[in-house]
């Protein structure tokens, strides 16, 4: 914020000399001070803190000095004829040292702390003498002295009025000060500084306790603030989101930083305030994770300006100034004064060890910037608690904005925020030695006061002087207007008839262009007709190649010799296909051409006939213009049926293209089925049987594999059957039942092919066998990729489709869900009618084993929030709603952990912008069902339950059906009586934030 400069005019006999030699008595002296200040702050010394005593006061601190400032040195424009010195600008200023002021808390043990048996207490507090002990182990400590240690019952009232409201003290008598929370992530830092406090409102944190008391003593203080985060080592407003990347100006000479590009809000009063500070939390960055369930991501910065205007007196003045010459000073009695301090509450980001919190992706990105500032901050806290002649302070955004409350002239309170439990122990000792090197630093506050006797007059003489000025401009440009206008009228009349002489001019052009235009129209039907012809030819072309098409389908049926040929003619037919639609695209150019040329014809006769003379010519033109309108219009319903034919053409050209690539397909298939039993049949022949009934079985299957002919739609099911022999079922069954019986899969030996192949055997048994392997290696997630692979999820799904067996529905639906993991394979499944077949066994199957099976594929399908659409047309939303009638615990709890998935896929969404609208879920009156199972005795579906309540909740287009079916009733429950933190927090939070949800709790 820019310091405001008061000027104050001194009028005296004396000459430009005697007035230059005073103000440079008044600079000595300013610079004196500065100089004293300076050099107390070099000579202070720090010790280390090996013991943890308290660091000492630094030595040869300089009491507080006032003195009288001239902002710059009188130059000629200072003077007036005479060569007396009329104006110089004075600022009174008094300092005095300040320490930064540390004190710690200690959070309460969480639920984690609990749950884990092997974790205890590594701090010991001792409130009563400011001290706090850290436990290296059972019989070691170390002691460390601060200016207040909170226990875990302290209240927030407490702590605000021993860290904060000093410094609130401070700004309102007219000095800066800063207050800032550190220490590690999910320590309590939000909750200490930034906490609303709505629902209890002892629960408030110091931003909102500050406001209070800043508001209620303010008078005729003018209360102005600015809400920022630092956020990826960007600046952005959170009052304006739209405002990113805010610039940070330095003033050269006094130092100050400023952020000219920030939103600065007047505050009317204190709910203005939660309003605004409600807004700004909405917009900052947070993060769920290991550590803490709303991690901030970014620092938060709440810049609270104060200024106020007062009547000086001089007597005031005097015990201040008896160190100067009075002669140099002007009388204060009575002359305007200004004071303006300001006021930084800062929230740090808490830092995070990645190990801990499991920050990835974006995630860590945001965790890298947090710990680089944080280092910073460290950095120099650690050069000002050492003397050291440079502070690193440009090194990160943070200290530049911090600039001035670490070794700067504000009144400083640091608290820090710490976690009992050992796991956390390193953490936690550097957080207490950043605050020990914090309380080695003392800062020198000044108290700023201004005050301006002329500069008001003249700012109101400059102003009458403009007004009038402005007025005798208006008058001159008023005048100036009228002989424009006046000259202007007249051109417009000569301009008139010389326009009027052109008309006839334009009208005989016109006439000669609409000849001219017949003609080309004339040429253009012509092109038509031609272009019909070509198209009836190119139909009668197409319908060939669709014959030829079909006898080759015929011809590759009847033997495989003809493959090649089919090849050949398929890559002719589509050059030919290709080079037809480039001839179609021509033609469509060609009269789209045709139709911008009589486009143009339209609007020169629109010309023609807006002229005043020549009526004649234009009713000829008329006439012609409606026959050609008649031919345009034969000719547009020629091109619309050209195209009608066209699409049809391009319609049957794509199914022709869809037969031929599915052909192509087929026969790439039996070309790697066929390669891969040559190379699997080579290999065993090189490596030997083992035995002659080892060698007797394998050859039997491979022999009977080869015999398959592949299946298609082209192919009767009686050529399948005549070309399998009876020994190859045989030999599937001997082959599946040496494996298994001795483990002979263990090593690999069985390829993952022959496996896969196997599952559409005609023998149940060495299919149920198949199936059972299958699943097994798809629990592993090393084996997931081979598997899909090598075409077993679609050999899965198509066994799925076409067995009736339960025992193979069971193990199919089994091997599905664990496949359904990722992305990738939950694409694969929906594009191959997944979610159908899934559907279909749940409705035909009573089985609780096959049913939970079934529901865990379609909850994992619900994890991804591109299928869900799809996902819902399928029937797989309704088909988990049926399964719930099984009345299985363990069907019921998928069906919750589906449920739950899907509400967080869509909330994320929503929140992120890329989604509107209701729930997906809300038709198939999924929120009837969460409510009615909201207790359920199991705690795994009452968690997922929960979860899947919340994430519906934060969609504000649902608020309308929970209003309307109770569930903001089972949302306040939840808040209460949720077994976990981060859910019941969760919960507090959407109740908080909607307005429709709060109103509707405050009837309750």
């Amino acid at each position: 914020m820019a310091t405001t400069r008061g000027v104050f005019k001194l009028k005296s006999p004396l000459r430009s000399e005697r007035q230059v030699t005073s103000v440079n008595n008044q600079s000595s002296l300013t610079t004196t001070t500065t100089t004293t200040n300076t050099s107390a702050s070099a000579k202070s010394t720090s010790s280390n803190n090996t013991n943890g005593h308290p660091p000492p006061v630094r030595s040869k601190v300089p009491t507080s000095k006032r003195s009288i400032t001239p902002v710059s040195r009188p130059n000629s424009n200072d003077f007036d004829n005479d060569g007396i010195l009329h104006s110089i600008i004075l600022i009174f200023l008094t300092t005095e040292p300040a320490r930064v002021r540390v004190s710690v808390r200690v959070r309460p043990r969480n639920d984690e702390d609990l749950a884990d048996a092997d974790s205890y207490d590594c701090i010991e507090l001792q409130p009563e003498v400011k001290r706090l002990k850290l436990r290296k182990n059972n019989w070691s400590s170390e002691s460390y002295q601060f200016d207040e240690v909170f226990t875990e019952s302290a209240s927030q009232k407490r702590v605000y009025e021993v860290v904060a409201k000093p410094v609130v003290e401070s700004v309102l008598n007219g000095f800066n000060g800063t207050v800032m929370a550190y220490g590690q992530t999910g320590t309590g830092k939000t909750h200490t500084v930034g906490r609303l406090g709505k629902e209890d409102p002892s629960e408030c944190g110091i931003m909102v306790r500050a406001m209070k008391d800043i508001l209620a003593t303010s008078g005729s203080f003018n209360v102005e603030i600015s809400y920022l985060q630092l956020y990826l080592e960007s600046v952005q407003d959170l009052l304006l989101p739209e405002k990113n990347n805010i610039h940070i100006a330095e003033d050269s000479k006094t130092g100050e930083v400023s952020l000219p590009g920030a939103a600065v809000i007047k505050v009317r009063d204190l709910d203005h305030f939660l309003q605004l500070l409600q807004i700004g939390e909405a917009n900052r960055h947070a993060a769920n994770t290991k550590l803490n369930t709303e991690s901030s991501r970014s620092h938060a910065i709440l810049m609270v300006y104060l200024q106020k205007t007062y009547q000086g007196k001089a007597e005031n003045e005097k015990s201040s100034l008896t160190k100067h010459n009075k002669n140099d000073v002007p009388a204060r009695n009575g002359a305007p004064m200004l004071i303006k301090s300001k006021l930084l509450i800062v929230d740090l980001a808490g830092s995070e060890r990645i190990d801990k919190s499991g920050s990835e992706g974006h995630m860590l990105e945001e965790a890298k910037f947090i710990n680089l500032s944080l280092t910073s901050l460290g950095k120099c806290i650690n050069a000002l608690a050492e003397n050291s002649p440079h502070i690193p302070t440009r090194d990160s955004k943070l200290t530049r904005l911090l600039r001035d409350s670490f070794g700067g002239s504000a009144r400083t309170s640091l608290i820090i925020t710490i976690g009992p439990s050992a796991r956390n122990r390193a953490e936690t000792a550097s957080t207490i030695m950043f605050g020990q090197r914090a309380m080695k630093i003392v800062n020198m506050v000044k108290l700023k006061e201004e005050y301006d006797y002329e500069s008001l007059c003249r700012k109101l003489e400059n102003q009458v002087d403009h007004l009038t000025a402005e007025l005798e401009r208006q008058q001159k440009l008023r005048e100036d207007d009228q002989k424009d206008m006046q000259k202007k009228l007249k051109d417009c009349r000569n301009s008139f008839a010389v326009v009027e002489k052109s008309m006839a001019s334009r009208a005989e052009v016109l006439k000669n262009e609409n000849s001219h235009l017949e003609a080309e129209i004339n040429s253009l039907l012509g092109e038509l007709k031609v272009q019909r012809d070509h198209n009836d030819l190119m139909h009668d072309e197409v319908a060939q190649l669709e014959m030829s098409l079909k006898q080759s389908k015929q011809n590759h049926l009847e033997s495989s010799t003809y493959q090649k040929v089919l090849a050949d003619t398929t890559q002719m037919y589509e050059k030919k296909i290709a080079k037809l639609i480039e001839e179609l695209e021509d033609e469509h150019s060609r009269f789209e051409n045709a139709e911008e040329q009589l486009n143009e014809m339209k609007k020169s006769l629109s010309d023609y006939r807006n002229s005043t003379e020549g009526q004649n010519e234009i009713d000829e033109l008329r006439r012609k213009v409606q026959e050609l309108c008649q031919l345009q219009e034969m000719t547009a319903k020629e091109v619309q049926n050209l195209k009608t034919e066209n699409e049809e053409l391009l319609s049957e050209t794509e199914t022709l293209y869809d037969e031929l690539r599915t052909m192509k397909q087929r026969l790439s298939v039996e070309e790697k089925h066929r390669k891969y039993l040559e190379d699997e049949h080579s290999k065993l022949l090189k490596r030997g049987p083992e035995s002659d009934g080892d060698f007797e079985n394998i050859k039997s299957h491979l022999n009977g594999v080869i015999g398959e002919v592949p299946s298609g739609p082209g192919i009767p099911t009686n050529i399948l059957k005549a070309h399998r022999p009876r020994e190859t079922i045989s030999g599937q069954r001997a082959t599946v039942a040496k494996i298994f019986d001795e483990g002979k899969f263990i090593d690999i030996k069985a390829p993952l092919g022959i496996i896969i192949s196997m599952l559409s055997s005609e023998d149940l048994e060495v299919q149920i066998h198949a199936v059972k392997v299958l699943a097994n290696l798809a629990a592993e997630d090393k084996n997931q990729e081979p598997i899909v692979e090598e075409g077993g999820l679609e050999a899965l799904l198509m066994l799925l489709g076409e067995s009736k067996n339960a025992t193979i529905h069971r193990v199919a639906s089994g091997a599905i869900a664990n496949l359904a993991m990722t992305e990738m394979n939950q694409v694969l499944i929906m594009s191959k009618g997944g979610a159908q077949l899934l559907a279909n066994i749940a409705s035909k199957t009573e089985d609780p084993q096959t049913l939970r099976m079934v529901a865990g594929a379609l909850a994992n399908l619900c994890g991804n929030q591109k299928l869900h659409v799809m996902l819902k047309e399928d029937g797989g939303i309704k088909a988990l709603f049926r399964m719930v009638q099984s009345g299985n615990i363990d069907v019921i709890a998928q069906v919750a952990r589906g449920m739950a998935n899907f509400a967080k896929c869509e909330s994320r969404e929503t929140i992120h912008g890329h989604r509107k609208g209701r729930s997906l879920l809300l038709d198939d009156s999924a929120l009837t069902w969460l409510i009615a199972n909201s207790t359920s005795t199991s705690s795994s579906t009452r968690r997922h339950i929960e979860l899947a309540l919340c994430h519906l909740a934060q969609n504000d287009e649902n608020a309308q059906d929970f209003v309307f079916t109770g569930a903001v009733k089972v949302l306040v429950r939840i808040s209460c009586e949720s077994s976990k933190e981060d859910i019941r927090n969760l919960a507090r939070k959407i109740l908080n934030l909607n307005p429709l949800f709060r109103t509707e709790t405050k009837t309750m």
